[in-house]
């Protein structure tokens, strides 16, 4: 009987500890999502514009040039200069992404203290199980002499 409650006791939290990480996973989530969605709009809207500063600018460099011997120099260069940013922004982009910060970093970690509290109380309850049963031998060798 004191078993069977016990197990239903250990059953009881190991609900509410997955249930209580489960509310942390989808907070984290809500916010995660929310920031997502916030770069993605600031995002597009900057690059929309600079794609048409890129343009307006490279309409008027060849405009600039085009009455001169330089012109396809100059188109040349600017082409050239796009593709070097381009690769720069490309790198950075790909930092940010193998070197950014995991998600649900929060969740991983007290996931983590939990294996490591039931670890404990695992190691606690087969030491307490050791000792029963050591104890349960020394009163059967002290019957076994008298």
């Amino acid at each position: 009987m004191a078993i069977r409650k016990s197990l239903l006791g250990v059953a009881s939290s190991l609900v509410e500890l997955g249930r209580t990480r489960f509310e942390l996973l989808t907070l984290e989530a809500r916010v995660e999502q929310g920031r997502l969605l916030r770069l993605l709009g600031l995002s597009f809207a900057a690059l929309l514009f600079l794609t048409l500063a890129v343009l307006v600018f490279s309409i008027l460099v060849a405009v600039y040039f085009w009455p001169t011997d330089s012109r396809y120099m100059a188109l040349g260069a600017l082409a050239g200069g796009y593709a070097v940013l381009g690769v720069i922004l490309l790198a950075v982009v790909w930092r940010h992404l193998v070197h950014g910060p995991a998600p649900f970093a929060a969740t991983l970690e007290e996931l983590g203290r939990d294996v490591q509290l039931l670890d404990r109380v695992r190691a606690a309850a087969q030491a307490e199980e050791a000792a029963e049963e050591a104890a349960a031998h020394a009163r059967a060798a002290r019957r076994e002499r008298f």
